[in-house]
């Protein structure tokens, strides 16, 4: 796990240089962490370090902890020290140390690759696992194992029940189930993905008899075993003409039944715009109020980021569509000062939002784990903000992981929910950090880049609108529009 930055500030108001370096140091301990390097304004002793690790190992079940409401405890001396507290989405491990719950990351990679149609064959594997075997049988050899949301290449169908495919990762050439793959394509091109199999038909029973003329007293050429696909030249009442062994041949068409490949119907681009507005500018709350009072009165509907990751797992199970005019509402900048006048004057004009949240800002003497709760069951959704407010491109992956992991978890233990987005610091995400938040088990990450409508491979890289209170109301419904 990697360590503190040593550039980082401490910042907890109200206690003595020492005691601030002792709910850093308890804090990286806590979490599995070295503990951070010493400022070069404090020094300290054996006896000093040694104090730490006792405070670490009381908070970690020791004796004389007592924890409140808020998630924290002292000691049986009076030095405070930050706890993590339990919480769905975050377990801890046999060390003590919490384990990010990443169940979720076979769904969220299966919203982010589904959409139209990809250039190529290119199915999805619906199944929680699927095995790709050295042939169409459900004997042959496993190749390799697919989960949830993987895709290929459909070489061919080897027949209605198994497809001849070539593996996107593992670059595996084999054979798969069909029932456990589908290809992925809007509503406007699910006409043209099908004409692409129109007049397909598969046999539907053991097998089939091939007759040299439409009666079933004709010769018999031959057999057609059970799932093979065929097309036939013509059908004509009970009978299909078909080609065998190079001959004309005639089959009961009772027997036979269209084929088609699973479809799964998925929305591909949103239009949904984002708006951010930042309480570290005067007069951020009075224009939430004034901008969504005229955004309704336009019809539009304002909703949270968590209301959008819950369409988003429904729709991968259905087909359905994002309604039109919605509109996505943040707030950063929130903290212990302004956190309670924020959610009443919210509350007051029936506004939802979602607020994102830095973990240096929650704790002591910050925003407690009552506050946010209450803040849930008012509606709000509460997502992460990071740490701090430092670009992540400028740090390493250990940097990275610890911000992105570290305030996931402590997060989901002050709230209780999992938490599903992250809000990048200056708009700061490039490759690297949207692969590493797609790691920590995140759907939706929010950068600063303007635009009104995204795709799905963008839901790490969400463009918002960043709303200042200078703009009118009128300005800000043009901005929603577009145009």
């Amino acid at each position: 796990m990697a360590t503190f930055r040593s550039r980082q500030r401490i910042r907890v108001n109200g206690f003595s240089p020492f005691v601030a370096f002792l709910l850093i140091a308890c804090f990286g301990l806590l979490f599995g962490c070295k503990g951070p390097e010493a400022p070069e304004e404090f020094v300290f002793t054996e006896k000093d370090a040694a104090r730490f690790r006792e405070l670490a190992r009381q908070a970690m079940g020791g004796s004389g902890v007592d924890l409140t409401a808020s998630g924290s405890g002292a000691a049986t001396g009076s030095e405070p020290y930050l706890m993590p507290v339990s919480g769905t989405g975050t377990t801890v491990g046999p060390d003590g140390v919490p384990v990010l719950d990443l169940s979720m990351l076979p769904t969220y990679r299966a919203i982010r690759t589904g959409g139209t149609a990809a250039a190529g064959n290119v199915y999805r594997v619906t199944n929680d696992f699927l095995n790709v075997r050295s042939k169409p049988s459900a004997g042959g050899a496993s190749l390799e194992r697919l989960t949830r949301g993987d895709i290929m290449e459909v070489i061919e169908f080897a027949n209605a029940g198994w497809a001849h495919v070539r593996t996107v990762v593992g670059k595996v050439d084999g054979y798969v189930a069909t029932q456990y793959i589908a290809r992925m394509t809007s509503e406007e091109k699910l006409a043209e993905e099908k004409k692409k199999f129109e007049g397909m038909y598969y046999v539907n029973f053991g097998f089939v008899n091939v007759r040299a003329s439409a009666d079933q007293k004709s010769e018999k050429l031959g057999e057609i075993p059970g799932q093979t696909i065929v097309k036939p030249l013509s059908i004509s009442g009970p009978w299909a003409r078909v080609s065998f062994n190079g001959k004309d041949g005639y089959v009961s068409a009772g027997y036979l039944a269209p084929f088609l490949p699973r479809f799964v119907v998925r929305q591909e681009s949103y239009a949904l715009p984002v708006l951010l507005y930042s309480l570290d500018q005067s007069g951020a709350v009075d224009a939430i109020v004034a901008n969504t009072a005229r955004l309704k009165q336009e019809g539009y509907t304002v909703i949270t980021f968590r209301d959008f990751h819950d369409f988003l797992v429904r729709q991968e199970a259905q087909n359905i569509t994002l309604q039109a005019k919605q509109v996505l509402l943040g707030v950063t900048g929130v903290t212990s000062a302004n956190v309670r006048s924020l959610s009443d004057t919210l509350m007051e004009n029936n506004i939802r939002a979602t607020f994102f949240i830095r973990t240096k800002d929650i704790g002591l003497g910050g925003i407690t784990e009552k506050m946010m709760i209450t803040l849930g069951a008012n509606g709000f959704d509460i997502e992460s903000a990071g740490q701090d407010s430092d670009d992540l491109r400028a740090m390493t992956n250990a940097q990275v992981e610890a911000e992105l992991r570290q305030s996931r978890q402590i997060l989901e233990a002050y709230t209780h929910r999992r938490i599903i987005a992250i809000g990048y610091a200056q708009g700061g995400v490039n490759d690297r950090v949207q692969q590493m938040a797609q790691e920590a088990g995140y759907l939706l990450g929010v950068t600063n880049t303007p635009d009104r409508t995204f795709t799905r491979d963008q839901l790490l890289r969400l463009p918002s609108f960043l709303v200042f209170p200078s703009m009118s109301p009128e300005e800000v419904l043009k901005t929603v529009k577009g145009g």
